[in-house]
């Protein structure tokens, strides 16, 4: 049977594939005029959470969707954030993520 992945490879998994899905992210996000960030300890909780219900890997894309969602949708109609920070427990609380705005000119 193969080992099971832990947590620092589904890390490595979200962040270092060339299409990683952290990279995917990151994109979509500059599309919408702002950088994506996670904070320390954000990524290892999607980790956790992919070993927690027992999906692996294959369950890191629908993890990140379900924490990405919300300001996936909300961010085009606003042009007043340069940052979106996730952070842990925008993953586990499902918090909103932190969101730093543009210096007002």
């Amino acid at each position: 049977a193969l080992d099971k992945l832990d947590e620092s490879d589904l890390v490595r998994i979200l962040t270092e594939p060339k299409n990683a899905l952290v990279k995917q992210y990151k994109k979509l996000i500059e599309l919408d005029g702002a950088e994506l960030e996670f904070a320390p300890g954000a990524l290892e909780k999607m980790a956790q959470l992919a070993i927690a219900r027992d999906t692996g890997a294959r369950g890191l894309r629908s993890i990140i969707e379900g924490v990405m969602r919300d300001i996936m949708f909300d961010l085009p109609s606003r042009n007043d954030v340069s940052k979106v920070i996730i952070t842990p427990e925008t993953v586990t609380d499902h918090k909103e993520p932190e969101l730093i705005l543009n210096q007002a000119s």
